[in-house]
């Protein structure tokens, strides 16, 4: 990746980009804008009105933070698209150590990003498809950059902002540069290395590692020892009866 200290990326050969004022979502606009988009295209929005996370959750967007979603159309089955996940993490993690230090920096299965302990970034995925292979994939990304979020409910973990955990000031178009480039670097380790590479990057970041952490499923609360996670991206956990692999959880410490 190649990108200088003020943030100023070279935006990457092969992907698009459109720049909005305000929209209901950038995740929205990609599904409208779906059936005509010919390239990876990267949609970023200087304010949303109707912002989500995951399981339908507000996502708040306080301005001079990044809302973006990149929407194009991989050669992926469903599964294969989902893991794309861990490589919007991976960018994410590298991106953002452009600014803050690294060590500060986390990944927290299965879509977010600690900073200093804190929420700074999430990641969502929607795809739609009804044969084996889908029609298109969105990757939507949500940077606190200069704000905290305030009174955010049910929050598993307090959110924090680049800026308020010490790290140096980027306007959202700048870091977006960052992210794009990071990203297509880590879908090219994908086409040359396979999921393994990206896995193996991702655990090396990986938040609590080793540790015992708790899961929580739509029917179960599991605790273990985080283990691994395994190469369709499930969370392995070490439980009293064994190993668990879970494929969709809220994560705690």
């Amino acid at each position: 990746m190649s990108t200088d200290r003020t943030g100023h990326g070279h935006w990457p050969e092969g992907y698009g980009r459109i720049v909005l004022d305000e929209v209901d979502s950038t995740m929205a606009e990609a599904a409208r804008r779906a059936p005509d988009i010919g390239q990876p295209t990267w949609i970023m929005a200087h304010a949303q009105t109707a912002a989500r996370g995951r399981r339908g959750k507000v996502w708040h967007t306080p301005a001079g933070n990044l809302n973006a979603t990149l929407i194009f159309k991989p050669d992926a089955t469903a599964a294969e698209a989902a893991r794309r996940s861990f490589l919007a993490a991976n960018a994410l993690f590298a991106a953002l150590a452009i600014y803050v230090p690294a060590e500060k920096l986390a990944l927290k299965w299965p879509n977010d990003v600690l900073l200093s302990g804190g929420k700074v970034a999430g990641i969502l995925l929607e795809s739609s498809g009804q044969g084996p292979y889908i029609d298109w994939l969105s990757i939507g990304i949500g940077v606190n950059l200069r704000h905290v979020p305030q009174n955010v409910p049910d929050a598993s973990f307090a959110p924090t902002s680049l800026m308020a955990a010490g790290g140096w000031e980027v306007e959202p178009g700048d870091f977006l540069a960052t992210l794009a480039d990071a990203y297509a670097t880590q879908e090219a380790k994908l086409k040359e290395l396979g999921f393994a590479r990206i896995r193996q990057d991702w655990l090396r970041h990986a938040a609590r590692l080793g540790e015992m952490i708790t899961a929580r499923t739509m029917r179960e609360e599991i605790s273990g020892v985080f283990d691994s996670i395994d190469e369709d991206g499930n969370l392995v956990l070490i439980t009293g009866t064994g190993p668990r692999a879970i494929s969709a959880a809220d994560v705690f410490f």
